[in-house]
């Protein structure tokens, strides 16, 4: 880091939502299911789909577009490029790779970073690493997701739950007082069983093969109770151990964004910690659970609607399979 930088800075955001909407009322002519079943049990009314030609790379491109125009930056400051998800255009090469040659940028890192729905909080994390230790100045985060693509449209317990998103951040460091305060990753891996929360076929574990389409090995599959159990009781729990260790109360924290999974979820959250819904971000009505990039769009929308102003504290926390968690304490 630059002589006098502390901190690493968010400069800008942007996010891309893809404009075909799926209701409930469109998934109730799909499924047993009903618009009430859905509200009632996620909050959720309705999710973004993208189009079959439509990749993650693509909206990962235009989320960060418009993360590196709010920051008032021309692409060819982006020194590193991190593109956190789990829905990637291929195996290999990598989903950033695609979004760096989409930007004109030829001769930058980039990688992605797989943490299921904790994955933008990780790439978060791992930028400020590498902005503080002087390793790069401007990292470029893209959570780019196209879950519908990795959807059972005949599972009424999952394809309710899941929409296409993407969100970026540009990170830089800097000298003034804000930036990231705080920041902590972590995985409980005794609940990393794929048949929790997972997508098991297609890799080297479950090669594709005739019988693991048959089976629909390539789709998500979850046990929704235990997942609603799991996530009720870490998110309050992981929230305060890691404000105790950064010395922050919750008074101190204008806006919580948590991982967009379920509103009952959310509210159990804000319950347990003693905040008013009013200071916890909610749009997954409109969008649905999106992994990685719930927390990315919703850091955006905050700040471009104002629900959270320039030099106000936001703390994000996520978490998703493997048993993967973060939290990110930002002054913006």
């Amino acid at each position: 880091m630059a002589p006098g930088m502390t901190r690493t800075a968010v400069i800008g955001t942007g996010s891309e939502l893809p404009t075909k909407v799926i209701t409930n009322a469109d998934l109730e002519q799909m499924v047993e299911t009903s618009d009430e079943w859905i509200r009632k049990r996620t909050g959720i009314a309705e999710r973004r789909i993208t189009d079959e030609s439509t990749a993650s790379s693509d909206i990962g491109t235009a989320a960060a577009q418009r993360a590196i125009d709010d920051a008032g930056i021309s692409a060819s400051e982006i020194d590193c490029i991190i593109c956190s998800t789990v829905s990637p255009d291929m195996g290999f090469p990598s989903t950033a790779c695609f979004i760096a040659n989409n930007l004109h940028l030829r001769h930058v890192p980039a990688f992605d970073l797989a943490a299921a729905c904790a994955g933008y909080s990780y790439a978060i994390h791992v930028a400020d690493g590498l902005i503080r230790s002087g390793v790069y100045r401007t990292v470029l985060v893209v959570a780019a997701e196209t879950l519908t693509k990795f959807v059972n449209w005949s599972d009424r317990a999952t394809c309710v739950l899941f929409g296409d998103a993407s969100g970026a951040a540009v990170l830089r460091g800097t000298n003034e007082d804000r930036g990231v305060l705080h920041s902590e990753i972590g995985a409980e891996t005794e609940y990393s069983d794929p048949e929790l929360l997972g997508l098991v076929g297609g890799g080297s574990r479950l090669p594709a093969s005739e019988s693991t389409v048959r089976n629909r090995d390539h789709t998500i599959r979850m046990r929704g109770q235990e997942v609603f159990r799991l996530a009720v009781g870490m998110m309050p729990d992981v929230t305060q151990q890691v404000l105790d260790r950064a010395g922050i109360g919750v008074d101190a924290i204008d806006l919580f964004i948590p991982h967009q999974a379920n509103v009952r979820i959310m509210e159990a959250f804000s319950e347990r910690l003693g905040i008013p819904m009013e200071r916890t971000f909610i749009n997954i009505d409109r969008y649905g659970n999106t992994s990685s990039a719930t927390a990315a769009v919703a850091l955006d929308e905050a700040l471009r609607t104002r629900r959270i102003s320039r030099g106000g504290t936001v703390l994000i926390v996520t978490f998703g399979a493997g048993w993967t968690w973060g939290v990110n304490i930002i002054r913006v």
